[in-house]
């Protein structure tokens, strides 16, 4: 059973000065993502990602197209209870503790006093906040919010988690525990949809992915199908770095360390290089095939190019 099928959806805003002037924020997008799936939302600030999320949350109204969610139109009340949502910047009362916090929404999810009891208290165990449940939130760091966050988006059980920018400004260790945390969810069955622009992370954790920019699905695959798809590079070393100026059009990057040069060139360019490389009289030190990257396919689909439909 698809967990979340996204039918045409579109949003434009009304601009200008007599606010006449239609803006689109999300042209039509087509998206299926499977129960059980970890499914990374990825594209630049204003690319749609959040337009997206508000529309699937019903904060804000699409101007056409529709979606559903396991099975059910996503305006049906009904299904409010299987979802959970962590939006990019939350706002939570800073004078309530993390158990008050998680007992409010708790409350309002309809879970029962006794269940509530348990459920806090696992929740704040399983997201490290154990010893900081009495403490207030306006004494949380940005990590600790987040985690408390997510621990507010599960606290009614649901079965699908969408997450708006979850590890947006967040330190090293603090990436690292929301990171655990949707591993967490993926082990416990739970569709996770996130948006995100920090590619690494979706590269750890996401079962798919789609990018979009300005607004238009640019494409969509496994991680490892994406990558694949960049073009070949090489990267070579050699010595006679007086070499470089004769190269230098041929190279996408280089660098020089002493008489110790190194180049980054395309597949169909590795040949040429090499020949121009022993003309110059320098000595080959290594020939490297560089994989595609996450990174190089965002980079090549979130350029000015013609948009497609993945």
């Amino acid at each position: 059973m698809n967990a979340i099928e996204i039918l045409g959806l579109t949003k434009s805003y009304l601009t200008g000065f007599l606010r006449n002037k239609p803006k689109p924020a999300l042209q039509p997008l087509h998206l299926t993502i499977q129960e059980g799936e970890t499914f990374g939302f990825l594209g630049p600030n204003g690319a749609g990602k959040t337009t997206t999320l508000k529309l699937l949350m019903g904060i804000v109204f699409p101007t056409s197209g529709s979606a559903r969610i396991l099975g059910h139109h996503f305006h049906d009340p009904g299904i409010k209870k299987q979802i959970g949502f962590l939006p990019e910047q939350p706002y939570f009362y800073d004078y309530l503790s993390a158990s008050e916090l998680l007992d409010y929404y708790a409350q309002l999810s309809g879970v029962p006093k006794d269940e509530r009891r348990k459920r806090i208290a696992l929740l704040l165990e399983r997201t490290g906040l154990a010893d900081a449940g009495k403490k207030q939130l306006r004494k949380f760091s940005k990590g600790m919010l987040q985690r408390v966050g997510i621990a507010q988006a599960i606290i009614h059980d649901p079965k699908i988690v969408f997450l708006d920018e979850p590890m947006s400004g967040l330190d090293p260790i603090g990436r690292r525990e929301i990171r655990e945390l949707i591993l967490s969810l993926k082990k416990d069955g739970k569709t996770v949809f996130f948006s995100t622009h920090i590619l690494s992370d979706a590269e750890a954790l996401c079962d798919r992915v789609a990018v979009i920019h300005k607004g238009v699905l640019r494409g969509i695959g496994v991680v490892e199908d994406l990558k694949s798809q960049t073009e070949d590079k090489s990267e070579v070393v050699w010595q006679g770095a007086h070499a470089l100026a004769a190269v230098a059009s041929l190279l996408s990057e280089s660098n020089v360390a002493g008489e110790v040069a190194r180049g980054v060139v395309r597949g169909q360019d590795l040949d040429l290089l090499l020949e121009k490389l022993r003309r110059e009289q320098t000595r080959l030190i290594s020939v490297t095939p560089l994989h595609g990257t996450l990174e190089d396919y965002f980079v090549a689909h979130t350029t000015d190019q013609e948009a497609v439909q993945g």
